[in-house]
């Protein structure tokens, strides 16, 4: 797990940035409804949220409609370090 730390947006799988960017457009979600939006795999999207939580950029929480689900959002400061990191450097 000592690669973890270094892992980036940009080192995750395509599943992974397709969550993210599901995240992005809609919002917080329920696991479902990003299996919804994605048309990925109930497993595939576990596996995507497992590696983004692991690098910090997604927050589960509770989901109070139906405290048997996790509502989950994108982190704050990481969301703005992993657009605006691209940004800026398009920009330049």
């Amino acid at each position: 797990m000592a690669g973890t730390d270094e892992e980036s947006l940009d080192d995750l799988p395509p599943s992974a940035k397709l969550v993210f960017k599901v995240l992005e457009y809609n919002g917080p979600l329920t696991q479902k409804g990003i299996v919804e939006e994605s048309m990925l795999s109930a497993r595939t999207v576990r596996y995507a949220l497992e590696r983004l939580e692991n690098i910090g950029i997604v927050d589960e929480d509770v989901y109070f409609a139906d405290a048997r689900q996790n509502l989950y959002q994108l982190d704050g400061p990481q969301k703005a370090e992993a657009d605006g990191g691209q940004e800026a450097t398009c920009a330049e």
